[in-house]
């Protein structure tokens, strides 16, 4: 992985938001990678690629649901905010890219981002949403998802690893 792969993601961490911001961007960042999943699904043939990205929209859906559920709760809506559009924007280039490539091309680079975007959520998660969260009911569904997304990471970097190997 490149330092390109790394940087791909970012949020200005100097930006004060408050838990509807936050939870617009956690479930902005769950629909963006139930997108790349529908996209390895729709081009690659690679079992281990097909079942991971089957696990994404699983999971990811799951944890979407939970958290309308308790937007719903509170009666709370959340806000759209510039570190949501970014993240729309950055995951739209690396769709653009992703569409461009075929075969074992795509599934490495597909188990890269994966594997970037994982790490990059995650340590958000747990850095920056999470500490600065108020809504005690929305810390622990964050901190539920976190468990979750830290499976997802460990299995990107075995995914990775595999499709590494092969060549």
């Amino acid at each position: 992985m490149t330092n390109a792969d790394l940087n791909t993601y970012s949020i200005d961490n100097t930006e004060r938001l408050d838990d509807m911001e936050i939870a617009h961007i956690a479930y902005t960042a769950g629909n963006i990678d139930i997108r790349y999943a529908h996209l390895a699904l729709a081009i690659s043939e690679n079992p281990e690629v097909r079942n991971f990205a089957q696990t994404m929209i699983r999971d990811h859906n799951k944890v979407n649901e939970l958290a309308l559920g308790l937007l719903d709760e509170l009666g709370a809506t959340p806000k759209n905010n510039s570190t949501s559009r970014k993240l729309m924007k950055d995951a739209a280039a690396m769709r653009e890219e992703l569409m461009s490539l075929k075969g074992s091309a795509f599934d490495k680079r597909y188990a890269e981002n994966e594997l970037a975007y994982h790490q990059f959520v995650n340590k958000t998660v747990e850095n920056s949403f999470i500490p600065s969260v108020q809504n005690k009911q929305f810390k622990n569904l964050l901190g539920q998802a976190l468990d979750i997304f830290k499976v997802h990471e460990r299995h990107a970097e075995k995914m990775n690893r595999k499709l590494m190997s092969m060549n």
